[in-house]
């Protein structure tokens, strides 16, 4: 097997450091999977708001916020408005097509045991550890807005490994197979693997996907490489004839974001907060949502309306 590591591109977002994996050096999506941050770990001191992310659209994608610590405030043109917390996803779908599209802003909430109405909130953080995740849209299906979240995943063990299922569906190698609730339009699995002591895991593996693992904490072996924090291991389905499990080994307290899919049959292209299949539609949509266009309606906050750059004229699509 073929492993590419890919190293992440460091950047700050809503005053959070974020290790960027996706888009990576013209490196296409893997499956359906486009854009990759790792957000944070940040510790927040007590004058300071944490992640403040203003009102800003989206295009032909699914925004999935996977959360490993701290809460973040989603709230949405749908009218939406949802606290994510420890261990659970938020999933928004933006719709395909030139008219259709979402706007949102995220910004941390800092809950305690007192006043907190979200089940399995982490206690009083003032910290953000999340893996925020873009999904592309098969474009050729006729997909409506939407918002959902997801408070309970499958979750179990495998020896002194901690597994969830965050999406998809996923059959372990003794043979259980788990099914998450997340809502999908493509064939992907997302999987958070945490090692609760030293030790191992095999991980299936289904022919016709493309695969990443993350390394979210510490230092993971496999294939005989040792791979560091943020950076984001890739292997393709033709690199896997005859290749059914992958076997990681890491020491206590390591965490991965193992994710996989299909690939899509439409061109995926990128720029600023949209995804498209050609470059006229991106073009298109930079110019609606800097005229206020009604596709992407709007969010009950105050917080800065952001303003998208024009599409480089050299930009290729």
């Amino acid at each position: 097997m073929t492993i590419r590591t890919l190293e992440p591109r460091s950047t700050e977002v809503g005053g959070v450091p974020i290790a960027r994996l996706l888009p990576n050096k013209g490196k296409q999506p893997i499956g359906a999977w486009c854009f990759l941050d790792h957000a944070g770990p940040a510790e927040f001191a007590q004058d300071d708001l944490g992640v403040q992310v203003g009102r800003h659209p989206h295009t032909n994608l699914q925004t999935f916020s996977w959360m490993i610590d701290g809460e973040i405030l989603h709230k949405d043109s749908l009218g939406s408005e949802q606290v994510i917390a420890k261990n659970q996803v938020n999933l928004m779908t933006a719709g395909t097509g030139l008219n259709q599209g979402i706007s949102h802003t995220e910004q941390s909430v800092f809950l305690d045991s007192a006043d907190s109405d979200v089940a399995h909130s982490s206690v009083a953080t003032r910290s953000i550890n999340m893996i925020q995740l873009w999904i592309a849209l098969p474009t050729d299906q006729q997909i409506e807005r939407s918002f959902h979240h997801y408070p309970e995943l499958p979750a179990w063990t495998e020896g002194n490994v901690e597994l969830i299922l965050t999406t998809g569906s996923y059959k372990s190698a003794s043979g259980e197979h788990h099914q998450a609730p997340t809502l999908q339009y493509s064939k992907i699995v997302g999987i958070d693997v945490h090692f609760l002591e030293d030790g191992d895991i095999t991980l299936n593996l289904e022919a016709s996907f493309e695969y990443g693992i993350l390394v979210v904490a510490g230092e993971l072996e496999s294939e005989g490489q040792v791979y560091k924090k943020d950076q984001l291991l890739r292997f393709d389905h033709d690199d896997m004839i005859d290749k059914t499990s992958i076997k990681l080994v890491a020491n206590k307290g390591i965490r991965l974001m193992f994710i996989g899919g299909e690939p899509l049959s439409n061109q995926v292209l990128l720029w600023w907060n949209f995804v498209a299949d050609n470059k006229e539609e991106l073009k298109q949509s930079v110019i609606d949502w800097n005229n206020g266009h009604e596709r992407f309606g709007e969010v009950d906050s105050n917080m800065q309306r952001l303003v998208a750059p024009e599409l480089p004229k050299g930009f290729k699509g």
